[in-house]
């Protein structure tokens, strides 16, 4: 069977980080109405600047004039009341009625009429599997959760791997993954980036190392995120094939690295990027025709609509991929 009836093009429009953005004719935005056709878009978090009802409602407008037959969401870490433990953590009375009515609240909305008249699917960190109506079908892991940085939502220590299973980690950490990314997935969308991978701002790269490992063991055909606005952009990466536990040992375990540099150092010995503009209304063609190659190649967006000044200068991505045909369509 050819791979023309085995599989399915699907166009992709994906944002994050649009912090209460609302279209407004009357103000510039590199997001405007109306967007081209897309059977699926991403929102990888960051919907409000601080949360609250209104901004959560007013981020469901704005999605819901977007047209997909299918909006999958996550939340980021200035979504703080979809964070039940961090909401109820950081007030000096986290048991009050009105303080937990609040998450109870922004978390209703999320799933309840209004996401439903905006056609949009709130996702909790875990797989995924969804199947449109053309037949095509896809498995998504999905994850709002950062390496701490302020008193933000979503967050874990740099030394905790939400990511992996326990016989998989790195060195130095420990696993807390309750749903650690599985390697059939065909994408991966959280609300950060991985470490060295479209993670550059002032203060470095800051993506997370353990994420790295994660993406790098399951290697999807794409993975998208947002968080770190001046890292706005998507990249190739070409997974290298060196053994797993040559470039995680070597050098740390002799003690001739520090701890930082080792990591630096072993980031590279992952993979090699190239850059891609972004064609923008057009569809970057992400296919076997166009370079992917399964188990090698991984697309990484990063999808930041607001820039480094929460201006919203940087474009969406349209990503066309070939999704596999469901085994029961047709």
């Amino acid at each position: 069977m050819s791979s023309s009836t085995t599989t399915v093009p699907t166009t992709f429009l994906i944002i994050s980080d649009t912090h209460n953005l609302s279209f407004d004719v009357s103000k510039a935005s590199a997001l405007e109405l109306p967007t081209p056709e897309a059977d699926v878009l991403l929102h990888c978090g960051d919907l409000t600047h601080m949360g609250t009802h209104i901004a959560f409602r007013n981020a469901l407008t704005m999605l819901g004039s977007i047209p997909a037959e299918l909006k999958l969401v996550i939340a980021g870490n200035h979504d703080l009341e979809l964070d039940q433990s961090h909401w109820l953590r950081r007030t000096a009375q986290p048991d009050s009625v009105d303080h937990r009515q609040s998450h109870a609240n922004a978390h209703q909305l999320m799933n309840g009429p209004d996401a439903d008249i905006a056609n949009v699917t709130y996702l909790t960190e875990g797989t995924h599997t969804f199947t449109l109506s053309t037949g095509a079908t896809f498995k998504i892991y999905v994850s709002p959760y950062t390496p701490v940085c302020g008193g933000w939502a979503f967050g874990y220590w740099h030394f905790e791997d939400r990511f992996n299973p326990a016989h998989l980690r790195q060195l130095g950490t420990i696993s807390i993954a309750e749903e650690p990314i599985p390697d059939d997935v065909d994408i991966i969308m959280t609300h950060g980036p991985p470490q060295g991978v479209l993670d550059e701002c002032p203060a470095g790269s800051v993506g997370c190392p353990n994420l790295l490992q994660a993406v790098k063991r399951v290697r999807p055909m794409m993975h998208c995120f947002g968080h770190i606005h001046e890292a706005s952009g998507a990249e190739i990466v070409d997974w290298k094939d060196r053994g797993e536990e040559e470039a995680k040992g070597e050098g740390w375990e002799n003690g001739e690295l520090e701890r930082e540099e080792w990591k630096r150092s072993a980031v590279h010995d992952y993979f090699e990027e190239a850059e891609i503009d972004n064609p923008y209304p057009e569809a970057f063609e992400w296919t076997e025709r166009k370079g992917y190659r399964k188990g090698e190649t991984t697309l990484a967006v990063n999808a930041s609509i607001l820039d480094s000044h929460y201006r919203p200068s940087n474009p969406p991505w349209r990503i066309r991929l070939d999704l596999k045909r469901a085994e029961s369509w047709g």
